[in-house]
This record gives structure tokens, sequence and C-alpha cells, in this order.
């Protein structure tokens, strides 16, 4: 009989056959993955040494990722954020204080990497103007430009005519959008500006001598004939400071909250606008103050006078801190640049002069014909200068001297006030006919810090910065020259702290060498162990020490007491004479 094959067995039609399924995508992914290992397995053998790279995440469709791991990041920029000097690590046997200073490295590191990312997501950058070639920049109007931008750049020019209640003096909010008018014969209004919003309008019936925006666009301040008032956005008064009369000029400092103001009267006053108080008034004895600005960067103000000299003020003081003779004439206007370096002031004798603030010192001098009345600086350095009614934009006044105007524009009727808008290219002209935006291309900053001025801030966001700025408001105390004092070492006393230490205890404790615990097993060397015997072996140091100061002592009251004894053995009396 023959025997029965496999083969036969194998394709029996008993069985059932599976039917075969439709081709899948997924089925094509698997073969791609198997694929995909073999040739990793193959250059793997090929190249064992090459470096692990990042392996990708298989997606749900089965592809990878083509850009595994983090994005790269250029090494000029983490060079930008490097800092200098490592921090030398303890021994291992403080394995606790090595764990600790090795996760501050690393949140170091992270925030190094962090800083270079984020740099790469500000690429704005500030843009001047440039001719065509054999063409001047200050021969270009204002229409050109306007017509050259895009449509929301060009909207920013524009004219507002206000023949009946001028000349205006305008003013800016830190935030940049909203703008604050006075006219001189009594009309106040604010407006958002880049929108166009009429915010409030209202007439004082009253001399306006200059308007000011307050910490945020919910207050300002008017200095009217009289006296101080204080105004909300919707045009309410909210408060009429009687102790401050006959108020010319105002500078508002930001971060103390504080309002300073020059009157007729020769008088310098501080008020403290978060508590409503007067905190300084200074007699400056130098009659008139019609001149003054601030100094951002250390919050010092600066007054100019009709003898030609600038004062420089703190509240701190009742005299000027640095008194300089600037012109041969009064003085007219006086500007600070944003870094609170250079000081540009012009006078009665027709010149503008840029001076050094860290010295004291004349940088340049430039003669304009006319002279001129307003000045002002933009956060990029760009300077302005109002002659009559004509503006005059100048471009990098303390490098290089300047010998033509970067930029210029006549308005219709004389200039009473100039301000340059925060974060855009534009700048503010108050004049005798209303109100002129220009268009002053690489004039502002094009990066802003949103924590301290976002212009783009809701209702919610102004409430809550304004609370953390209450609660980090700088003192009035620590307004002084050089800021950077208040974080160094008083040398002087420090050694008068040391030697009144000494005299005290009668030795010196940082003279000898601090006694080190030698390390101990068993858990005996704990923090508490050591301060305990680092004690003991103190107070037997200062046992000695007191123990030898105490014999000195009574070896003094001892000689003391045998002179006391010796001068009543010793004494004589009136009846000595009659002794034979």
């Amino acid at each position: 009989m023959a025997a029965v094959s496999e083969d036969t067995v194998d394709s029996s039609h008993v069985e059932k056959k599976e039917k075969q399924s439709a081709p899948r995508y997924w089925d094509a992914s698997k073969e791609e993955e198997k694929n995909e290992k073999d040739k990793e397995a193959n250059s793997d053998n090929e190249a064992p040494q090459q470096k692990k790279r990042w392996r990708s995440k298989k997606l749900i469709s089965g592809k990878r990722d083509p850009f595994p791991g983090p994005a790269p990041i250029p090494e000029a920029k983490i060079k930008k954020f490097t800092r200098d000097g490592q921090v030398k690590k303890p021994p291992r046997q403080f394995a606790k204080a090595r764990e600790i200073m090795a996760r501050a490295d690393a949140l170091s590191e992270m925030a190094q990497k962090q800083a270079a990312r984020f740099d790469m997501l500000l690429p704005e950058d500030a843009g001047f103007l440039e001719g065509d070639e054999g063409e001047d920049t200050c021969t270009i109007s204002q229409e050109d430009i306007a017509e050259a931008v895009d449509i929301s750049s060009g909207a920013k020019y524009f004219n507002l005519k206000l023949s009946q209640f001028g000349p205006y003096r305008p003013d800016y909010d830190k935030t940049g959008r909203h703008l604050l008018l006075g006219g001189k014969r009594g009309h106040v209004a604010c407006i958002n500006w880049q929108s166009k919003q009429l915010m409030c309008e209202i007439n004082v019936m009253e001399t306006v001598n200059d308007v000011k925006w307050l910490h945020s666009e919910s207050m300002f301040a008017v200095a009217q004939k009289k006296w101080l008032h204080i105004y909300d956005s919707q045009g309410t008064e909210l408060h009429c400071i009687r102790k401050f009369n006959d108020v010319l000029r105002m500078q508002f400092l930001p971060y103390h909250f504080l309002l300073a103001t020059a009157s007729a009267t020769g008088f310098l006053q501080y008020l403290d606008v978060s508590v409503g108080k007067e905190v300084e008034a200074i007699c400056t004895k130098a009659g008139r103050l019609d001149v003054m600005c601030q100094n951002p960067h250390n919050a010092i103000i600066h007054l100019g006078h009709s003898n030609g000299t600038v004062t420089l003020w703190s509240p701190n003081q009742r005299e000027a801190l640095v008194k300089m003779l600037c012109h041969r004439g009064g003085v007219r206007s006086v500007a600070v640049d944003k870094a609170g370096l250079y000081m540009v002031t012009s006078g009665m004798d027709k010149k503008l002069k840029v001076y050094d603030v860290r010295t004291f010192k004349p940088l340049t001098s430039y003669f304009i014909p006319a002279g001129a009345s307003c000045l002002s600086l933009s956060q990029r350095g760009l300077l302005s200068a109002a002659t009559g009614d004509v503006v005059q934009v100048y471009r990098d006044v303390w490098g290089t001297p300047v010998t033509k105007p970067y930029m210029a524009h006549r308005v219709r009727g004389s200039v009473w006030g100039l301000h340059y808008c925060p974060f855009e290219d534009v700048l503010g002209v108050g004049h005798g006919d209303g109100f002129t935006s220009m268009l002053v291309p690489g004039a502002g900053e094009p990066n802003f810090d949103g924590l301290d001025s976002n212009p783009y801030r809701s209702v919610k966001q102004r409430q809550e910065w304004e609370v953390k700025a209450l609660l980090e408001k700088i003192q009035p105390d620590l307004i002084s020259l050089e800021p950077s004092m208040l974080g160094k070492v008083d040398r002087a006393t420090y050694e008068q702290k040391r030697k009144d230490l000494v005299e005290t205890l009668g030795y010196d404790p940082h003279a000898a060498e601090r006694f080190v615990p030698k390390r101990k097993k068993k858990g005996r060397s704990s923090a508490g162990n050591i301060e305990k015997r680092k004690k003991q072996v103190g107070h037997i140091d200062q046992r000695e020490v007191i123990k030898e100061t105490v014999e000195e002592r009574m070896q003094l009251e001892k000689e003391r007491k045998d002179q006391i004894k010796e001068k009543a053995m010793n004494k004589t009396s009136a009846l000595d004479r009659f002794k034979k």
C-alpha cells in the first residue's frame, strides 16, 4: 500500500481556506519600517563608532519626523547670553552642596538657551530713511513718506487744526497709545491717537501751562494758572492741589510715582501720586523755572535758568547736586537721552551744546541761526529741535559732528512743544495752529518689554501691572546721581564697625583662622554637631582672652587703689606747720 504524501495532506479539500484581506495603508508602513530597520542594522554594522542621533517619534501615519530633536541655536546667539565665570564646586564630601550647585548650573544653562531662542523672536530692527543717489533726506516731505509706506504707517501722519485755543503742548503715555493735548487757552483733550478715538475733551476756562500723563492712561495732571489739578480719563476732576501753585512745567517719575513740578516762584516740588502727599518742596533761589526735564536713568531733575546755568536736583537734598554753566545767555530747553549719558541744551546765544553727564564736560557745540526753542530726544537717540515754525531732526549728534539735519518739516504755527511717541516712529508737534503727528523713521524702539510697557495690554493686565508697580515702588530717598552705588559696600563704615567690634569684645574674631571640625562617621558630623563643636572651641578661645582682659583690669584697679592710699597717707594739713 502506498504511503500518503505530505503534500496531499496539506492540500486537503476539507480544510477551510482563509480569505485574503484587502491591502491596508498600515501594511505598507510596516514594510517601510522593516526596511528602515534593516538599513539601520546595516549602517550600525558598517559604522559602529558613529554618534547616536535623535530618534524621531513614530507618528500615527507611520512616518517619522524629518527634523528630530530641538531646533539648533546659533553659537553667536548663545555667546551673547553666556555668563562669565564659573563657580568652583565644593569637594565630594559636601554632596548636598554639590547637588544644589549642579541644579543651579543646569537652570542657568537652560535660561541662557531660552534667552537665545527668544532673542530670535525679536526680528524687528530700527530702519532709517534713505534717499536716492544725490538726494538729501531732509528734502523728503512728510506726504512723500506717507505715500511710500504701508497704509497703517501712513495713517500715523495727520494734522489737527485747533487754531482757537492754541498753542498746544503734547504728551504721550508710557505705552505710546494715548495722546494728551493741552491748549494755552484752556482746551484739554486725551485721544487714543492710533484708533483716532476721543476719550475726553474739556475746557478748564483757565490758562494751561503744561499737561502730563501719570502712571497710566486713567489719570493725568494739568498745570493751570492758579493750582495743579488731577483729572481722570473721562474728564472728571479728582483733585485740586492748592499747595502746588503757579506751576509752569511738570515731569513724572514712573518708578517712584512722583510728580515733579517747577513753579514761577522758583520752587521745585514733589508729589507722591500713590498717596496724594507732598514729599518735598525745595526753594531753588533761581527765579522763574520754565525749563525742565528728567534723566530717565536716575530720576534726577534738570532745571535751566535765565543766567545760563543748568542745575541737577534730587528730593533728598535742599541744595543743587550739580551746577553747570552751559550758555552765555538764558537756557531755552534741556533734554537727556534714555540711557542718561548725554544732555543736550539750547540757549539764547543760538547754540546747541551736547554734554557728557558722566563727566559734566561739553562734547560738541552747534550754531543754529535762529536758536532752538524746544528739544526732544527719541528712544533711538534722534534729536528734534524746533526753530520758529520749522522742526529739524538730527541723527547721532554726540558721535561725529553733524553738518545737516536728518529730516525737516514746517508746521502752520510757532512750535510750543515736542514729544516723541514711545515704540513708534512718530514725533508729536504742538504748535499755534493745533497738533501735527510727524513720521520719523528710526525714532522709536522696535521691541518693547511686555511686563513694563505693553501697548497691547487689556484693562485686566493694566490693573495687575498697576498693583505690581505700586508694590515695587522705589522710595524717594534712593534717588541719587549714581544709582549703582546702592549695591556697593561702604568700606569706611565696614572698617569702623569692625574696629568697634574689636574694642567691644577685646579681640578680633576675624583675625585668627577658624576652627574646622574633623569629619566623623555614623551620623556624628551632622550640621548641628559641627556647629556645637565650633562654639565650644570658640568659647575656649574667648575664655582665655577674657581671662587676660580681666587680669589686666584687676591689675589696673589695684594700682589705682594703691595710688589713692598713698595720696591719703601723704595728705598734708594746715596744722603740719606747728610740728617740730
